[in-house]
């Protein structure tokens, strides 16, 4: 996200960021990549792995497709203004009051495994997504505006870096939203709150999944503190339940300070 994701940024890019954590670059033209397991999509002309356009390298595939994808882990931050491919991008602290629409885009097994801004680790499979300033990691509420679906979705990455994309999402964010079958859905993007670094919750967030059109209304249905790790996520349901009602958690960052870089 991973939901990013998963490119690393250079030293010559990073500028005056204390960032030693991969920081995921997400969804390089996705919009035909993301159905595809090519190896070679970041390879570069001379096969180091560098995009040509973004300058940043993939980060490493720590789990393979199969493996189980351990949940948490990561930490929660914000981070320092940084750029990439020319502009500048700034962190968001506190984000309550964010809603903007743009394009989304979805990224699969070929970001799978792999490390996100936040420390984790990339699962498709999961409810997670990327996005160049929230915070991390932090719960939205995502709305395909083509047919009205809507599901609050955890981010936990950076990116993505087209100047025309709000979001990326993981590919079964884009199932249950349908437009897993295109590379790109018009969306709203309207931020919830932090979410907790404490392991899994996906059960939770597939039963926020709304298919009636219906906006959700008020105040954020879905304001997820501290979920303990839960089980891996059943596949979402059409008939999913209401929307569930959390607590929120504090808009608090913690001190930032990014771990050293996990071997490669």
């Amino acid at each position: 996200m991973a939901r990013s994701t998963l490119l690393r940024i250079p030293d010559s890019c990073r500028g005056p960021l204390p960032l030693r954590r991969l920081l995921a670059v997400s969804a390089i033209a996705l919009a035909t990549a993301n159905c595809s397991t090519n190896p070679q999509k970041f390879a570069g002309p001379a096969g180091n792995g560098l995009d040509p356009k973004y300058g940043v390298k993939t980060s490493p595939r720590l789990y393979n497709e199969g493996d189980v994808i351990p949940k948490g882990g990561g930490r929660r931050f914000s981070g320092k203004p940084y750029v990439v491919a020319g502009r500048t991008y700034v962190p968001k602290e506190d984000a309550r009051g964010y809603v903007r629409e743009g394009l989304a885009s979805w990224y699969g097994a070929a970001f799978h495994g792999r490390m996100t801004a936040n420390g984790e680790v990339f699962d498709r499979h999961s409810i997670a997504a990327a996005h160049p300033t929230l915070p991390l990691p932090s719960y939205v509420r995502v709305t395909n505006t083509a047919n009205g679906y809507s599901m609050v979705v955890r981010v936990n990455d950076r990116g993505p870096y087209h100047a025309d994309r709000v979001m990326d999402v993981s590919e079964e964010v884009a199932r249950a939203l349908e437009f897993h079958n295109k590379g790109t859905a018009r969306v709203r993007v309207a931020y919830l709150g932090k979410a907790s670094v404490a392991g899994s919750d996906d059960r939770k967030l597939l039963a926020t999944l709304r298919t009636d059109g219906v906006p959700a209304g008020g105040r954020a249905p879905v304001m997820v503190a501290d979920l303990g790790p839960s089980e891996e996520p059943e596949r979402f349901s059409r008939t999913a339940p209401a929307p569930l009602a959390f607590k929120p958690a504090p808009e608090r960052e913690e001190r930032d300070e990014a771990p050293a870089p996990r071997p490669v």
